[in-house]
């Protein structure tokens, strides 16, 4: 609905994490004149991009009682996107400082540095202030119309509070989806999930299969390839007559998916091929989890479907109090969380108002008729595509008044998923879409976002 000329509202408003989503939440939240307390049960902000060594005990993380590693970033992550397209739209993820070596001005840089823009952006907008570290929420209710998060810090104090409103910005990368594997049980070798990789030094000598062909599995096949005997990719999406040997290294071989498992340590695809494997490692996603969430049964997650959510952010009922930033994917995931923040913030203000509740549900199930009718699983629900996110993104940047998502950062986003699927090996260092970045840079000037196009774009 447009903006509504109703009085501002200023809320007492918690937020559940300082990652990417959870950081611009907050400042979006106080933008709209709320009060803000943001938990962080890291010591410092920046969420899944925060690396450690650390990995967990279990190796494939479905123990319940594991002792949680929050990262899921391996050593030598580099971004999926063109960093002009993943920044915030008022402060632009470029080099910055021009001559600081400890940072990574390339197009597709490191982990390490999305968590300097992610530090550097809770600088600049003031953002720690409102973030308590080492505060774990475990527990979120309905307080009568209000809200009870009971929190416990680093020395295993809980403590009770009450809020008008909660946003879960929680993440979505900690809780490891695992493959079925027909024989795994009797299999002898050893198996992890992608959370828990961090260097191939582990692996060297060993044939080792990756389970899974998109981001992290393209990604962590190669890493493996320098220290390893043999990398086989088993590939759900591929036909089961795949049989390929790909380019950039001498052992790496695409496969379709695993047929089964054997004791005698073998491994058999679908194209019949049989690899005698020491390893395999799970790079097949994770699912949404929500372990402080209590709805009385109102929230669920079905096969990775969150609901029932209006536009994927607020659950019907237990609207505008309780909303979620951040839950779709395949899309430009920081002007998701900036945009949704945008609206949650100004809906809890009154600037903006939601449908009724019965509206909210008949938008929420013509969504999953719409992904049943089309043949999707339920694990789509969340999915947006180049071609959704973009009618998304600009769904909501109507709703509060904002302009629509710029062309070059849609454009950037659609050429980038295809250089990463056709040219795994080399997309982050080659590219043939330059007069983007020129439209990049010359926007963030028109806005005087920045001073100057930085002398590393172009050399």
């Amino acid at each position: 609905m447009a903006p509504s000329c109703s009085p501002i509202n200023s809320l007492h408003v918690a937020v559940i994490g300082a990652g990417a989503a959870g950081l611009v939440a907050a400042r979006e939240l106080r933008r709209e004149s709320h009060s803000v307390v943001v938990f962080e049960r890291n010591t410092e902000v920046g969420g899944l991009w925060v690396y450690t060594p650390q990995s967990e005990p279990d190796p494939l993380s479905l123990d319940p009682n594991r002792t949680v590693v929050h990262s899921s970033v391996y050593d030598s992550l580099r971004t999926n996107l063109p960093r002009e397209c993943m920044g915030y739209s008022d402060f632009p993820f470029v080099p910055r400082p021009e001559h600081d070596e400890s940072r990574d001005p390339r197009r597709y840089p490191t982990h390490r540095e999305v968590l300097a823009y992610l530090r550097d952006f809770a600088r600049e907008f003031k953002l720690v202030e409102m973030v308590r570290f080492g505060t774990e929420v475990v527990r979120v209710e309905q307080d009568g119309r209000k809200w009870k998060i009971r929190s416990r810090n680093s020395d295993g104090v809980s403590r009770d509070e009450i809020f008008d409103s909660v946003v879960v910005c929680n993440g979505h990368y900690t809780e490891p989806r695992v493959a079925q594997i027909p024989g795994i049980d009797l299999w002898p070798g050893k198996q992890l999930h992608s959370h828990n990789y961090r260097v191939p030094d582990p692996f060297k000598d060993q044939v080792v299969v990756v389970i899974g062909n998109f981001a992290s599995g393209s990604d962590i096949s190669r890493d493996l390839t320098g220290v390893a005997k043999e990398v086989h990719i088993a590939a759900r999406s591929k036909p089961s007559e795949t049989y390929e040997k790909l380019t950039g290294a001498d052992n790496l071989w695409l496969h379709p998916m695993i047929e089964t498992a054997r004791k005698d340590g073998s491994i058999v695809f679908k194209n019949g091929k049989v690899v005698q494997a020491d390893t395999i490692v799970h790079c097949t996603g994770y699912i949404y989890h929500f372990p402080f969430l209590n709805t009385n049964g109102y929230i669920t997650v079905e096969d990775n479907c969150v609901g029932p959510l209006y536009k994927h952010v607020f659950p019907p009922a237990l609207a505008p109090g309780l909303s979620f930033i951040g839950l779709p994917w395949m899309t430009l995931l920081f002007t998701l969380f900036e945009l949704q923040s945008k609206w949650v913030a100004a809906v809890l203000s009154g600037r903006v108002t939601l449908p009724s509740e019965d509206k909210m549900m008949e938008d929420t199930n013509a969504l999953y008729a719409k992904r049943d009718a089309n043949g999707f699983p339920k694990r789509y629900t969340h999915r947006l595509g180049v071609v959704g996110q973009a009618e998304y993104l600009n769904w909501i940047a109507d709703q509060i008044g904002e302009p629509p998502v710029e062309q070059w950062r849609n454009k950037e986003l659609e050429d980038g998923y295809v250089r990463l699927a056709t040219q795994s090996d080399t997309f982050r260092d080659k590219w043939d879409d330059d007069h983007l970045i020129v439209e990049a840079y010359e926007d963030f000037l028109r806005q005087k976002l920045i001073s100057a196009i930085p002398s590393q774009i172009f050399g």
